[in-house]
């Protein structure tokens, strides 16, 4: 079966309906990333695929054992209670210190070990919420836009990382994002979002969907000419999916 699978899923907040009817699947191995604009539930889908969030209606389905490695949009420090990155790494539960090795190994940030993680910058602390979320020798890793405040040359740098991830442990990558012109090389998948699924396909399929141009026009440029893809994936190249709900 799929690492995790979701057939009618629904989210809601109160009276306002976030997320309806989405029949999404991850498979091993594989890059998906959500596109959509503000407030179309990329990060609640996410979120219930974590576990932080509970479906309210559907079904969501996971192999056994399957073990998620979770990088949040952003973490609030308390700037009084300083943290080296060593000690987060055992947040919420101790590691090794050879798990912590490799883990700041892998993201390239072992020299920073010791540091306090208030003095980070904002590209040195992605690459330690990454690290933690490595810890587990995850199947999938799940990121809710990992490259939110950094300049192009870092959000290249950083799509490039998961991508060599991928390949050195295997994992599928699941990730939300809002810069269009990176995801469209980074992915193997592209899932648009607007409340629900309305296009979805590999990265050239998803461009030229009718909802995808509609929703974001057809501008591609920016840190995509920083980002060099390296790998020729064997994409399956079937029809992007219309679904013809109204919104």
């Amino acid at each position: 079966m799929s690492l995790i699978e979701a057939r009618g899923l629904s989210k809601s907040f109160g009276s306002e309906v976030v997320l309806h009817d989405v029949n999404l699947a991850i498979e091993r191995g594989e890059i998906v990333t959500i596109v959509g604009p503000n407030g179309s539930g990329k990060s609640t889908l996410l979120r219930m695929f974590a576990g932080v969030l509970k479906p309210s209606n559907g079904e969501l389905k996971q192999e056994a054992g399957l073990k998620i490695g979770y990088v949040p949009q952003k973490l609030e420090l308390e700037a009084s209670l300083p943290m080296t990155v060593r000690r987060f790494l055992d947040v919420p539960r101790r590691v090794s210190e050879a798990a912590a090795d490799r883990a700041l190994e892998r993201v390239a940030i072992a020299p920073l070990k010791q540091r306090s993680l208030t003095g980070l910058s904002g590209g040195q602390m992605q690459r330690v919420l990454l690290a933690r979320a490595l810890i587990v020798e995850p199947d999938i890793l799940m990121l809710d836009e990992p490259t939110q405040g950094l300049d192009q040359q870092g959000q290249a740098d950083f799509y490039r990382l998961i991508e060599e991830l991928r390949a050195e442990i295997g994992c599928a990558v699941l990730m939300v994002s809002h810069e269009l012109h990176v995801v469209m090389s980074a992915s193997d998948r592209v899932i648009c979002l607007n409340g629900h699924i309305c296009c979805e396909g590999t990265p050239e399929i998803v461009r030229n969907a009718p909802e995808y141009r509609r929703l974001f026009g057809t501008g591609t440029q920016g840190a995509l000419a920083l980002y060099r893809h390296e790998h020729d994936h064997v994409h399956d190249e079937t029809c992007a999916h219309e679904h013809e709900e109204n919104h």
